[in-house]
């Protein structure tokens, strides 16, 4: 279904015709996201600095300069968002702020029940979803999808579709397989902290080596927002 769809839109995609990565096939959606995830990391930061006046880690990953969830958002905004990149702003505004706004709600839900972890909480924030998603960050993914659709994508397609066909495929591989390795890494030691602080015990090897490299020390410095969700809600309870 989903290939079908990528197909279609495809043909209508600009760019190079001739590129490993013309319309919106598995490698475009992949540059899509590996860009997104960089540029997301960078707009993180500096909203950091200029909101808090220090630099602060704002990493998704251990290892790279990678927050993917706006990876998953530009994915997200590309496939759903391309064919009405000529209408009228408004509405791609518009459907980028109810989009983006489920969509961090998703996330934030499906971490704390997959990792027991939670990394943004908009309780005491006006207009809040139960502390997941607010209206100001629904407004800001509603700005930060029309520029992406109007401005960003049309320029990360004519580099991503610069890159040439013997070169394109392997790299895109090998940098695929890179990132599964630090998400499945990511992955792994985040649950591990979440067990510790349950007081779930190592009892095999790979959870003694993850105690091991990546402390709770470690991860924090990583991960500086992030929480044990499970300690927050009792924290919520006594107050």
């Amino acid at each position: 279904m989903m290939n079908t769809k990528l197909r279609r839109t495809s043909s209508n995609m600009e760019g190079n015709p001739y590129s490993f990565a013309h319309g919106l096939n598995r490698y475009k959606i992949f540059w899509v996201f590996l860009s997104g995830s960089v540029i997301g990391f960078i707009v993180e930061t500096l909203w950091c600095y200029i909101r808090l006046g220090f630099l602060e880690s704002r990493q998704g990953l251990l290892y790279g300069p990678l927050t993917p969830v706006y990876g998953l958002g530009a994915v997200l905004f590309t496939i759903t968002l391309y064919r009405i990149r000529h209408r009228n702003s408004m509405l791609i505004f518009t459907a980028s702020l109810v989009m983006g706004g489920t969509f961090e709600y998703l996330c934030s839900l499906l971490q704390e029940k997959i990792f027991g972890t939670i990394s943004w909480e908009y309780s005491d924030s006006f207009l809040n979803l139960h502390g997941r998603t607010n209206l100001m960050y629904s407004v800001f993914w509603g700005v930060l999808g029309l520029i992406f659709i109007k401005h960003t994508l049309p320029s990360m397609t004519n580099w991503i579709e610069q890159l040439p066909n013997r070169a394109g495929v392997p790299l895109t591989r090998v940098l695929l397989v890179l990132l599964a390795l630090n998400i499945a890494l990511s992955s792994m030691a985040v649950k591990r902290q979440s067990l510790r602080r349950e007081g779930v015990p190592a009892t095999n090897p790979v959870s003694q080596w993850l105690d091991s490299h990546y402390t709770d020390d470690y991860l924090k410095k990583v991960y500086p927002n992030m929480q044990h969700a499970q300690s927050l809600h009792q924290t919520e309870v006594k107050s």
